[in-house]
């Protein structure tokens, strides 16, 4: 007689097969599974993200600190020297690139310059002073380029004359001269006079002769007449072309070289040195 729970014929029972899932668990348990395989993803994503995070902000900051260097720089307008052009307030662009090709300062560009010294007393106006804390931020954005830079150390003029040229005020019709050529000039603030000031210079070459489109308010080459050079700047100076007035968007124009320059003779460009490329455009209104 065989043992109890045997079955007859010495074999042991197999074990009973597990039953098949439904259609409708096997729907669940894929869903289920997806799910969890996509917060996984989701999961990894977000850490891959934090970690990166740093990272792009640092590469930002490069991009934006040669952007600023050689490329293109905002300035903030604090004085009124180049109304109505250029009013207080406005932000402009300015081109920092195309010197470094060997493009030349031309008659007529306006162009942000290092103050020589001593033009900015009585000109610029100071902003007002900011919170401690606020002011170590904007200077560290200004900086790497992404706010408009007011440094008091720079100024913004219309080339008049360059190396060469013989700059005069005035002609028998109150004009300023280049070469002999009178200028006619429809960006003078309404109510100046081209000048209030005689005066008769001969640029030196690699220097500038500037003037603020506000003849009655501006602190400009006239004024140092008696200093060494007679009042020109060194184009060494110069940080850069004024191209484009980019705030306040209500503002925003171009600076284009204005026509009555480009009928000046060209003829004291001397030392050998290559003129530039005359810009196109539309007269500057």
């Amino acid at each position: 007689m065989g043992s109890r729970g045997r079955p007859r014929g010495g074999r042991e029972r197999e074990p009973e097969p597990e039953p098949e899932p439904t259609p409708a668990q096997e729907v669940w348990g894929g869903r289920a599974e997806r799910r969890r395989t996509a917060r996984k993803v989701r999961r990894r994503r977000r850490t891959r993200r934090a970690g990166e995070l740093p990272l792009l902000v640092v590469v930002a900051l490069c991009i934006a600190l040669l952007l600023k260097t050689f490329l293109v720089q905002a300035f903030f307008i604090p004085s009124g020297s180049m109304e109505q052009t250029i009013r207080i307030g406005d932000r402009v662009l300015v081109d920092k690139l195309t010197p470094w090709f060997g493009s030349k300062v031309e008659r007529g560009d306006v162009v942000v310059f290092k103050d020589p010294g001593g033009w900015l007393r009585g000109e610029a106006a100071r902003p007002a002073q900011d919170p401690v804390g606020v002011k170590q931020i904007k200077q560290g954005l200004t900086f790497i380029g992404l706010l408009p830079s007011a440094d008091e150390q720079d100024l913004i003029k219309r080339v008049i004359g360059v190396g060469g040229d013989t700059v005069k005020c005035c002609d028998s019709r109150g004009r300023v001269t280049v070469n002999g050529s009178p200028l006619d000039e429809p960006y003078v603030n309404p109510g100046n006079a081209p000048s209030d000031i005689p005066f008769e210079v001969e640029v030196p070459a690699g220097r500038l002769f500037v003037m603020g489109d506000h003849r009655a308010n501006s602190s400009d080459s006239r004024f140092h007449l008696d200093e060494a050079f007679e009042g020109t700047i060194d184009e060494n100076g110069v940080v850069g072309e004024a191209v484009v007035i980019a705030w306040p968007f209500g503002h925003w124009k171009r600076l284009e070289q204005p026509a009555t320059f480009r009928m000046v003779p060209d003829q004291a460009r001397s030392q050998g040195r290559g003129r530039r490329r005359r810009r196109r455009g539309a007269p500057f209104a």
